[in-house]
């Protein structure tokens, strides 16, 4: 196992070159040996008329492969198939879930060497982004089959104090007041659980050291800013995926002031971004570990470069919409815009950056514009009166018989607030903040023959379609 101090050395400045040709070295390494060794990756190859990349000099032309998903791959192929020789190794193998919010819950094989690595880094990431100080981690994600749970809390209580409670906002509060304020709590979470858990407490959240981690799903600098408005310190965001891993990449310092700085920069924002409406979250990753491609379409194709999982995955579509940028080519942009460098945080290593803008399939067509879940937060977060009292929302567009459409939000009100405290007035800066994150939807809205074509529903806490909502697993967002 590499210890802090190689990893660090890894990551040094000026190797990205060495780096990126590691990440292909290995990445042909891998897909030699599944086509070897994992049957179900053999007949995939077979099935698709495939046997191997060219090469251009020493760089094989990975992007000759073909990539597997979880429709083509995963469900075609039992998890014995997908597993070096053929089968699912009798000792050292955890088997978790997803969560299912795209549809049935999948099972995943991951190894013992798969986990240590992965421990490793978290420790490595935690310990990067919080100091050395002793940490005392609560784990507020889901617990039981599902893989947040089970490998957050066997990473995690080797580097900290852990209690794994899961997203119980009383049995939190609890553990809180009884261990007091001489501890420097991290609460991971899912971002709707933990604005529920800042929202609907009655801790005094200023006069504790509580930093949030989160992932799962994407969070607006809007509700950043508004969870330390209420006393939370740092909010940082890890990006995995059940598929592939759990830590593929993280947020840091750099990394956010770099995506405040494209909200509050539009020309700047115009020439990085290479999707419209909300800002993407932007992670930093070892090339060496995962190789990034980007389809045609705008998907991110990834492999893990890694050796020793049970499971190989060669070029896999996770179905995210994303790319990758080089410090070099930011700091290239600054000095175009003549934006000085001093406008974001001094990265601490020059490892590449991901742009990841969410799932490619969950949006809503609306009049030609694609509207996200994160387009709806980042409007949300941008008026106060409305963050305040909300807990939750969705979104769909309905169509009548005679093909006309109407865009629906329905936001869930917090516990104990009405309806009655949110005026027409926030409603209609509703529309014209989504108008504002969106260009797409602003240009629509100039097709709009009728404000009846836009409509917001107002729902008590856990009532109409949030009434069957899990706050253990990812909350659906589109209806």
């Amino acid at each position: 196992m590499l210890s802090d101090t190689t990893i660090k050395i890894l990551f040094m400045p000026g190797f990205n070159g060495l780096r990126s040709f590691n990440a292909k070295a290995r990445a042909y390494a891998e897909f030699v040996k599944a086509k070897r060794r994992v049957p179900a990756y053999n007949a995939f190859l077979k099935a698709n008329g495939f046997s191997k990349p060219s090469f251009s000099g020493l760089i094989p032309n990975l992007n000759e492969i073909p990539f597997t998903d979880k429709e083509n791959y995963v469900k075609k192929y039992s998890m014995d198939e997908r597993c070096i020789n053929g089968k699912v190794p009798a000792t050292g193998v955890v088997i978790d879930e997803s969560s299912g919010s795209t549809g049935t819950a999948t099972n995943w094989a991951r190894g013992k060497r798969e986990r240590k690595n992965n421990a490793r880094i978290i420790k490595f990431g935690v310990r990067n982004l919080l100091g050395k100080e002793p940490l005392f981690i609560i784990n507020a994600f889901a617990l039981g089959p599902w893989a947040t749970g089970v490998n957050i809390t066997m990473s995690c209580v080797k580097f900290s104090k852990l209690k794994s409670l899961g997203p119980d906002k009383i049995k939190i509060e609890n553990t809180i007041k009884h261990f007091g304020k001489a501890h420097n709590y991290v609460i991971m979470g899912y971002p709707p659980f933990l604005k529920l858990l800042v929202d609907t407490s009655d801790i005094n959240w200023k006069e504790y050291n509580i930093s949030f981690i989160f992932g799962g799903e994407s969070m607006s600098e809007g509700m950043r800013d508004y969870l330390m408005q209420k006393g939370i310190k740092r909010v940082y965001s890890s990006l995995g995926a059940s598929d592939l891993e759990l830590n593929i990449s993280a947020e840091n310092d750099f990394t956010i002031s770099l995506r405040r700085l494209l909200r509050s920069n539009e020309k700047f924002r115009a020439k990085v971004l290479k999707h419209s409406g909300a800002l993407p979250m932007i992670f930093q990753f070892n090339p060496s570990d995962f190789l990034f491609e980007t389809s045609e379409t705008g998907e991110l194709i990834i492999t893990i470069c890694r050796p020793g999982y049970i499971a190989p995955k060669i070029r896999y579509n996770i179905h995210d919409r994303g790319h990758v940028m080089q410090i070099k080519e930011l700091y290239s942009i600054l000095k175009e815009l003549n934006i000085s460098e001093s406008e974001i945080v001094k990265p601490s290593t020059d490892l590449p950056m991901l742009f990841h803008y969410g799932r490619a399939d969950m949006t809503v067509s609306f009049f030609g514009s694609n509207i996200s879940p994160t387009d709806i937060q980042e409007a949300l977060y941008n008026l106060p009166e409305l963050a305040n009292a909300i807990n939750s929302f969705c979104l769909n567009v309905v169509e009548d018989k005679d093909g006309g459409k109407q865009l629906a939000v329905s936001f869930e009100m917090q516990k104990n607030k009405g309806k009655e405290t949110v005026g027409a007035e926030v409603q209609t800066a509703f529309w014209e903040q989504l108008a504002k994150t969106n260009q797409d939807f602003r240009e629509a809205k100039k097709m709009l023959t009728s404000s009846s074509q836009t409509v917001i529903h107002f729902y008590e806490f856990a009532q109409g379609p949030f009434e069957k909502n899990d706050i253990r697993i990812k909350a659906k967002y589109i209806n």
